[in-house]
């Protein structure tokens, strides 16, 4: 099992938690995805390192919502 921690803009409330756990959860090997909202933190555990691309595209079709850091 691999885990990555994402640093993410733009998210401010529980629906962009349920919108961004929504979209990463539906990439292929992912298991679970814990968003912090206030720290502006998302980990995401999954069957193998995913692609920044992969990640980048989630947070797109979730919202406005941009990948700082990894």
């Amino acid at each position: 099992m691999s885990e990555s921690t994402y640093m993410v803009t733009g998210m401010t409330c529980g629906h962009c938690a349920d919108a961004i756990t929504q979209e990463i959860t539906a990439i292929s090997g992912v298991q679970k995805v814990d968003v912090e909202v206030e720290a502006g933190r998302v980990t995401v555990f999954s069957d193998s390192p995913l692609s920044l691309k992969d990640v980048r595209s989630a947070l797109t079709e979730a919202g406005d919502y941009e990948l700082v850091a990894s």
